[in-house]
């Protein structure tokens, strides 16, 4: 299934490659900049988790150990900042989560714009955001919804059959991780460490 889902993620960058190009004029997203990764929650599903940590996996040993300081350390506060951030970069960008993949874009959710949380610190969308009323005057934000469930749910995703299972943030499955890491360290194949995934995370979805 994973190979599936990378190829999903293929198609599925293309398209907010796409979508990205026609906010151009409101995003000022760049390397380096890791607000969105430094104080927030994030949910992965246990496919974009199994996803995640086949590539924890490829890591030379002290990025792994860096790794596992990190997930040692998150809170048990609902905002935390990602265990995978290090020196202002994501060190498994190529494997984030589509969660990571669409912030930074607005969209249009039930008659309300959805702007990122950088708007308010005169990043993306601040020069079409009034901060003192709210008032965003965005005349064609992205009308697909950006939503976890709602991607998972899609007439595209399905399409590559794949199946995300449980969405839960990296927080409450911060024990599992643990455990993972610790596991992957060893010498075990591919297919061992997926197996492992699935174990340890549905145990904690429960």
């Amino acid at each position: 299934m994973l190979k599936r889902y990378k190829e999903f993620l293929k198609y599925y960058d293309k398209i907010l490659a796409e979508l990205s190009k026609t906010q151009q004029k409101y995003i000022v997203c760049k390397k380096g900049c890791s607000f969105c990764c430094e104080n927030g929650d994030y949910p992965f599903s246990r496919l974009e988790m199994e996803y995640l940590m086949a590539g924890f996996q490829l890591l030379p040993q002290e990025i792994k150990n860096v790794i596992i300081s990190n997930i040692n350390n998150i809170s048990d506060k609902k905002r935390y900042r990602c265990p995978f951030l290090i020196d202002n970069a994501c060190v498994l960008y190529e494997r984030r989560g589509i969660t990571c993949r669409v912030h930074g874009l607005a969209y249009l959710y039930n008659g309300i714009v959805n702007l990122p949380e950088c708007v308010n610190i005169g990043k993306n969308y601040s020069n079409v955001f009034i901060k003192s009323t709210k008032e965003v005057i965005l005349p064609y934000p992205i009308l697909e919804s950006f939503r976890l469930d709602d991607i998972f749910e899609s007439k595209m995703f399905k399409r590559y059959d794949l199946e995300a299972g449980e969405i839960r943030s990296l927080n409450f499955v911060k024990i599992g991780i643990q455990m993972l890491v610790k596991t992957i360290i060893k010498s075990y194949t591919t297919n061992v460490v997926m197996n492992l995934c699935e174990d340890i995370l549905e145990k904690q979805l429960r």
